[in-house]
């Protein structure tokens, strides 16, 4: 029996770690309190109110590659569990 991909629809929050390939979400919160770690998500550009999209995904799911503000980077998937987002797009590619 073969287990679906859990989807999350437009609206919808989440961690942006739990994104699929092709989604679109909105930045809602950095849900961290390590500050050397927000600083460092801040300076990557990864504010409130911006939009990522999770462009790749390595094949043992770690890490990610993600668009934001026109440029693609990689984060660690224990990284992105400290973003909550909002899902715009829900489309998987």
């Amino acid at each position: 029996m073969k287990l679906r991909a859990l989807k999350y629809h437009k609206g919808e929050q989440t961690k942006l770690s739990n994104l699929k390939k092709g989604q679109k979400a909105k930045v809602v919160f950095l849900n961290t309190e390590d500050k050397a770690l927000r600083r460092r998500l801040l300076d990557m550009g990864i504010t409130e109110g911006v939009q990522i999209k999770i462009k790749k995904i390595a094949p043992l799911g770690d890490p990610i590659d993600i668009e934001v503000r026109g440029y693609e980077l990689c984060l660690r998937k224990f990284d992105m569990s400290m973003i909550d987002v909002e899902v715009i797009s829900w489309e998987l590619h």
